[in-house]
């Protein structure tokens, strides 16, 4: 630590503490408390007695002991060697904390983030004398086989290079160059640091107008999300909160994928663990870790590093936007993390707002998701980055009325709003489409138009109104039962039925059916839209709805979704003929 005066602990009440003595301490310091020197943040000042939330468990710590300042607020590692790691809410190495301790992770021991040993391919990109300024990439490192790192001037500097390195292995605290600024020469190094809770700085904001696909239908057909966008998935207990995140960030098409386990319970994030490394990248063929950075703090973990666990991972997120990648950020959950900022208030004995929650609420949620955001990044050179955020919400007993889930739809734009209901018939993902909303949708269009056909909006349109109209059509049936229906409205109800069972629905561990491209929805639900016109027409000549239902390719249409994608287009093809020659044998025209 530095050579900073230590205070000493007056009081501990959980994992806040209050230490005197602590004269010219800064807000958000970090701190070492106790003989066993637990990680810190000084949250609150008055006069010399300083309010500590500390990051680790506190048992065991007693009034008397030392308080040791760093001088500097919490800051995480960023250089060649984060991609493809696990660590926990503050940046420990959570793989190389295993190999040391076991699987209890002793108090107070830190590990460098980054291992300092290991050395890099560093190649140059620029001269000496050349002049830079903050954001100017001088050099990259090919990290990972799915991820190259640019190697950056710091954000708070600008001048002109006086030495830069040849092409060479070099570890990330050897100097690469040397930059003469107006404050002195400054050495540059691969590593640098950041503070979590300052955003990164960037040139100005883009408008989004091109999608994140997903691969799963209901998102990218109906509710689709922009790359720089941000999205909200509420839902109770066991309506698949955390499978639709796993299922986005394994294949989301970024470049980078940061997911933040705030909170969860420990076996949700073990599967994580254990199936990412596993993962094969759909569009590369490379382990999809090559190119992703999780962060795990589950709900037995200290619950102040919740906090600090969210900042982390959008300042990792921040730092590959600002090399000119496409980033996806999933948080899971930001009610947890909501939860820890409520006990830790409490402790503060500050005035609680709305269900016990602190009163700054949704500005600390507004403050995360405006990270977000396509922007033009620093540098002289034009380099374009996003980051888009999901945040997992769970409310209490599934009521979307509590402040976390109301706040969050204030800032998000994309409401995937989970059912119970649909969750209890096994119908996942169980985004209900009549609650659901995307406000980016009329954004998007043009670009769907442009790269996937004239048609796409149409038919998205047709769809979700087929949807609605069923909706109707059923309680009419729950009041005057199914024989009050006409037979054109048993073809609506035949066909939003369709829509649901063979196109909404998807299996997250069938090979063929866990991702979907572009091309099998469109033609998914251009198929689905071409029986309903059938139905439509057979009922119009009046040929009974039955024996339409009873052709055999219908039993094609309800299996499509288990034909592999790249044998869609010439399926699809098929079926559509032999619903013609089908339709013709009965006597349709």
């Amino acid at each position: 630590m530095s050579s900073f005066k230590p205070g000493k602990i007056e009081r501990v009440a959980g994992p806040v503490i209050v230490a005197g003595d602590m004269l010219g301490a800064q807000m958000y310091e970090v701190v070492r408390v106790g003989d066993q020197g637990l990680i810190g943040e000084i949250i609150k000042i008055e006069q010399d007695r300083a309010t500590v939330q500390v990051y680790e468990e506190t048992a065991g710590i007693r009034p008397g002991e030392k308080v040791e300042r760093s001088g500097k607020p919490l800051s995480v590692e960023l250089g060649p060697g984060i991609t493809g790691q696990i660590y926990d809410g503050i940046q420990r190495p959570l793989t190389i904390l295993f190999e040391k301790t076991g699987p209890f992770v002793r108090r107070g021991l830190t590990l460098p983030p980054i291992d300092k040993g290991k050395k890099w391919h560093f190649v140059p990109t620029t001269k000496s004398h050349a002049t830079v300024t903050a954001g100017d990439i001088i050099g990259h490192v090919k990290e990972t086989s799915l991820i190259t790192q640019q190697i950056m001037i710091p954000q708070n500097l600008s001048g002109k290079i006086t030495s830069i390195v040849n092409e060479g292995d070099y570890t990330v605290g050897e100097p690469v160059g040397e930059l003469d600024s107006p404050g002195g020469p400054v050495p540059l190094f691969m590593l640098n640091t950041w503070p979590v809770r300052t955003a990164r700085g960037f040139k100005r904001k883009l408008p989004s107008n091109t999608p994140l696909l997903t691969g799963q239908r209901i998102i990218d057909f109906f509710f689709p999300i922009a790359k720089g966008g941000t999205a909200t998935i509420p839902g109770a207990f066991g309506t698949g909160k955390t499978m639709a995140q796993q299922q986005l960030a394994k294949w989301a098409d970024a470049s980078v994928i940061v997911y933040v386990g705030c909170g969860e319970r420990g076996n949700e994030m073990a599967e994580v663990l254990e199936t990412f490394p596993k993962l094969v990248d759909p569009r590369s063929g490379e382990p999809i870790m090559n190119r992703t950075v999780l962060i795990a703090n589950t709900s037995n973990m200290p619950i102040a590093a919740r906090e600090a666990s969210v900042y982390t991972g959008i300042t990792i997120a921040e730092y590959y936007r600002d090399m000119g990648y496409d980033v996806a950020l999933m948080a899971d959950s930001t009610s947890r993390w909501a939860e820890a900022m409520r006990e830790i208030s409490g402790r503060l004995e500050e005035m609680p707002g709305e269900e016990g929650y602190p009163a700054y609420l949704a500005s600390k949620l507004a403050e995360f998701y405006e990270r977000s955001g396509r922007v033009e990044v620093l540098g002289s050179d034009t380099r374009v980055g996003s980051i888009s955020i999901v945040g997992a919400v769970s409310p209490p007993g599934g009521d979307f009325s509590e402040p976390v889930t109301q706040n969050t739809l204030r800032i998000a734009k994309v409401f995937w709003s989970l059912d119970t209901d649909l969750a209890a018939r096994r119908h996942f993902p169980a985004i209900n489409w009549l609650t659901s909303y995307s406000l980016y949708t009329d954004i998007l269009d043009d670009w769907y138009r442009k790269e996937i056909g004239p048609e796409w909006t149409m038919m998205r349109k047709e769809a979700m109104n087929l949807l609605q109209r069923d909706d109707e059509l059923r309680e009419i049936v729950m009041l005057v039962g199914p024989d009050a229906l006409s037979e054109s409205q048993r073809v609506i109800l035949e066909t939003a039925r369709m829509i649901k069972e063979d196109f909404l629905m998807q299996a997250a561990y069938n090979p063929s059916d866990t991702y979907c491209d572009k091309i099998k929805i469109d033609l998914m639900i251009k198929l689905i839209l071409d029986y309903h016109k059938i139905m439509q027409k057979a009922v119009d000549e009046n040929i009974p709805l039955q024996k339409i239902l009873d052709l055999p390719v219908k039993i094609e249409i309800d299996r499509m979704r288990l034909t592999a994608a790249d044998n869609f287009p010439s399926f699809a093809e098929r079926i559509e003929e032999e619903l013609n020659k089908e339709f013709k044998s009965i006597g349709g025209k």
